[in-house]
């Protein structure tokens, strides 16, 4: 979090003057071109362009046809991240994939995260009605695709799809929200936005857990293409006439396709994927060191673009990027609650799929009651929140390190259920104040943006939790795989061979349903992985909870206004995109 003191910058192309006011029906969704225009355009001597009008009331027919389809999309986009956690084994023993089973995750939170930042750009040059379409699209055909899949290759190219289309859904979905509310309603809608997706979360691994015996998971997800492309529709048809920014209005599709930033848009994308895999099971050093290299030319390729990805002044604003990276890893540690929470009940408590997935609903109910009650009773202004956010996020790491304790065979259940509630109750209420406090640092004009860019890093906290996390816990729980079994064969125990105990000790990876199986493990073999998982769990909560102690206050309390050289330097920017 940053700043309870709002920058004041003048003199640049984005003059952040806090002087000017916004009505409760400003609309916040408008170009970055005309943000700058209007920018440039101000002077001691010259009035501020006018506000543009709201877009026309929606009629509760329309209102409730948008809120209905855009929380089926928001169900469907949000269970498939929990919902692998329950049905993954089964996929792993179809597809004979075990050891690869940790991608069924980071493929689908992977794409998600790369096409976040150009979904929201591209909303802003085609209408948000399109943009829903096509996303709900590219889920409807990734669902298909791995429905159908014959292979691990061609099964993680449906989650990839799946992915692509989830990263629109989720930056469009906050899109409306903005576009479409009042300050004073904000903080409700954004609440109710957070559950809906909270809900998707906690009840897709109970669903995909309970009717995957049933239906059986090649049914269980060709089920959702056609329910995605209704959804789709529906929002698409429902939504009002969309008014073309003044730099676009007049241009065909061919001619907006053309003025598109792909290059930014590839390499942003391509240091995201590259930096993630190499973080994904075990540590890759080359991928990760070519992100790094990757990075610096998007950075010169966006510093040059006409209509960047993300503009530069956006990032050089210190209180929005720390507030961002904060949220990055706050909900980074967030993840490994939401993946690993149904593994620890499969494997260590050894309770069917259903009831581990049912384990995500009181931590869930948490995040959706927290966000609801802040947003409604406290967010209910524009201003700073830096202390309630410190506060949330505080409370939410000492949530997270008590599951490091309690996530044993021997704890309390109620004790875990209570750790894993406030968790979510914390983890509700930190979002809401800290998407309110990004506001109050930036001004209407780049709100926009700067909504575009927190969720961005929303999205990337997803495969960057479950990368980074996947990676710990893998290589924890097969180290203590690998010294129990040694240690109990060492003892007399049956040892079937080096092959045999690798091959075995693959299957508990990448399946912790196998460890309870019947027939599978002897009483001593179970011991043995229970305190692997154990062993694992501890771990990765505890290095959740340190990181959490490391991004909560990021940046400080109090925002410097920026120097004289920066701002020549934004305004010779701006110069450039001019000429």
């Amino acid at each position: 979090m940053t700043s309870n003191t709002t920058p004041r910058r003048q003199g640049g192309s984005h003059g952040w003057d806090t002087s000017t006011t916004a009505t409760e029906d400003t609309p916040l969704l408008r170009s970055e071109t005309a943000s700058s225009r209007t920018a440039r355009d101000e002077s001691p001597t010259s009035a501020r362009q006018p506000e543009p009008v709201a877009e026309q009331p929606l009629g509760w027919k329309r209102a409730t046809c948008i809120v209905l389809s855009m929380w089926a999309l928001i169900f469907l986009q949000a269970s498939n991240m929990s919902g692998i956690s329950t049905t993954q084994s089964t996929i792993a023993a179809d597809l004979d994939a075990y050891e690869s089973a940790m991608w069924f995750t980071s493929s689908y939170m992977i794409s998600m995260s790369s096409v976040a930042p150009l979904a929201g750009r591209l909303s802003m040059i085609f209408s948000p009605a399109t943009m829903i379409l096509l996303s709900s699209s590219c889920f409807a055909v990734g669902a298909l695709i791995t429905a159908l899949a014959p292979t691990f290759a061609v099964f993680i190219l449906g989650r990839v799809m799946l992915g692509i289309g989830s990263g629109g859904i989720m930056t469009l979905c906050m899109i409306l929200v903005i576009h479409l509310t009042s300050k004073k309603r904000r903080g409700l809608w954004v609440g109710l936005t957070n559950a809906g997706f909270t809900i998707g979360v906690s009840a897709g691994a109970v669903v995909f857990g309970a009717v995957l015996p049933v239906l059986g998971w090649r049914l269980l997800f060709g089920a959702q293409a056609p329910m995605a492309a209704l959804a789709g529709l529906g929002v698409s048809l429902s939504l009002p006439s969309h008014k073309s920014h003044e730099n676009v209005k007049d241009k065909t599709t061919l001619q907006k396709l053309a003025g598109l930033d792909y290059a930014g848009a590839a390499t942003l994308a391509i240091t995201i994927v590259l930096f993630l895999y190499g973080l994904s099971g075990s540590i890759r050093p080359l991928p990760i060191l070519l992100s790094f290299l990757t990075l610096p030319i998007f950075l010169a390729i966006e510093s040059r673009a006409h209509d960047p990805v993300i503009p530069l002044t956006v990032l050089q604003s210190r209180g929005v990027l720390l507030s961002c990276f904060s949220q990055l890893g706050f909900m980074a540690a967030r993840w490994t609650v939401l993946f690993y929470a149904p593994i620890f009940v499969l494997a260590v408590r050894g309770l069917s799929p259903a009831i581990a997935g049912s384990v995500l609903i009181p931590t869930n109910a948490g995040f959706g009651l927290g966000g609801l009650v802040v947003g409604a009773l406290h967010i209910r202004r524009a201003g700073s929140f830096w202390l309630p956010s410190v506060a949330s996020l505080a409370l939410f790491s000492l949530a997270l390190l008590s599951l490091a304790f309690v996530s044993n065979a021997t704890a309390s259940a109620g004790v875990y259920v209570a750790a894993v509630f406030v968790n979510g109750l914390a983890t509700g209420a930190a979002l809401n104040y800290t998407l309110a406090h990004l506001l109050h640092l930036s001004p209407p004009d780049v709100h926009f943006i700067v909504t575009g860019l927190l969720s961005t890093f929303r999205g990337f906290a997803g495969s960057f939790g479950t990368a980074i996390g996947g990676g710990v816990f893998t290589r924890t729980l097969r180290d203590a795989l690998v010294e129990g079994f040694r240690r109990l064969d060492g003892d007399g125990g049956d040892n079937g061979g080096g092959g045999a105990r690798e091959k075995l000790i693959s299957v508990l990876i990448g399946s912790p349903a196998v460890v309870w199986r019947e027939g599978v493990l002897s009483a001593a073999e179970r011991e043995v992985a229970v305190q692997g998982y154990e062993r694992a769990l501890a771990l990765l909560y505890k290095s959740a909870a340190a990181m959490c102690v490391l991004v909560a206050p990021a940046g400080g309390k109090e925002v410097e206004e920026e120097d004289e050289e920066f701002e020549e330097e934004i305004a010779e920017q701006d110069r450039t995109m001019e000429a």
